[in-house]
């Protein structure tokens, strides 16, 4: 418990109560209904997972809470305040961050360079203050490499800090992906499939990786198709079909609710 509390010291990161809540949250996208009167609230520390099979919506609920997406009804509200309409600059600001299905690195960047961008977010010197290279500019300029430094070492890719992205293993091209958004010291974090194309051992580390973001006092939301990961991180679990939730609660619950083993069997559970 002391590391992370060091870590948390180190990194200027606090231990946040922060909640992130959808409510009735429809989405059309013309004849097609995306997500139905979805409801479901992440926050007050721990891992939540999302699941449900391919084509379930579960992408479509991060790109509504991430503002990629505009939602057709309800609301979706970040400590209490509406983030319906804001860009999705404007929610990563508020402390949202969010990796992807599909890598996307700044490719020709450094890994710390990477890391650096999300930076951007907490920054407060100008485009005037870089063309000059005031002295204030350059003190923020170190700052922001030092914590990009300290979110690839926690990420443990802080050795490849100089490596261009693309030219990293794909395991830890992922985990570069993951320590760009906790550089921005995001108070949610939103992992797209972060164990896709990864072998068991490198699985086995991430579930290791979440659990320790999630003791810094970041709440994660994880879709994942990999089923040990899921149970073996996620306090809470929700489960969506055809874009409706279908079952909430704990990993017990989950796993033995008939209308889960329906929709990924594809036959009713009596059957």
């Amino acid at each position: 418990v002391m590391l992370f509390v060091v870590l948390k010291n180190l990194m200027g990161w606090k231990i946040c109560m922060a909640q992130l809540e959808l409510k009735n949250v429809s989405v059309r996208f013309g004849g097609l209904l995306a997500l139905s009167d979805l409801s479901f609230t992440i926050g007050n520390g721990g891992v939540v997972g999302l699941i449900g099979p391919n084509g379930a919506g579960k992408t479509t609920v991060f790109n509504v809470l991430t503002g990629v997406y505009q939602a057709s009804e309800g609301e979706v509200l970040f400590n209490g305040k509406s983030i319906l309409g804001n860009r999705p600059y404007s929610i990563f600001e508020k402390g949202i961050a969010r990796t992807f299905q599909n890598i996307r690195l700044f490719s020709a960047m450094t890994a710390i360079e990477n890391a650096m961008v999300a930076r951007h977010c907490r920054s407060s010197k100008g485009i005037v203050g870089s063309i000059l290279r005031s002295p204030s500019q350059k003190r923020e300029e170190a700052f922001i490499k030092e914590k990009a430094m300290e979110a690839l070492t926690f990420m443990g890719v802080g050795k490849y800090a100089d490596d261009v992205a693309s030219n990293l293993p794909y395991g830890l091209q992922r985990r570069l992906e993951i320590a760009r958004a906790i550089a921005s010291e995001p108070e949610v974090l939103l992992l797209d499939e972060p164990a896709a194309g990864m072998n068991p051992s490198e699985s086995s580390e991430l579930m290791k990786d979440i659990t320790r973001i999630s003791e810094l006092g970041i709440d994660v939301l994880l879709v994942e198709h990999d089923m040990k990961v899921v149970m073996g991180v996620c306090d809470h679990i929700v489960c969506v079909d055809h874009g409706v939730k279908i079952a909430e609660g704990n990993s017990n619950e989950i796993q033995n609710n008939p209308k889960v083993i329906e929709a990924y069997l594809g036959q009713p559970a009596n059957q």
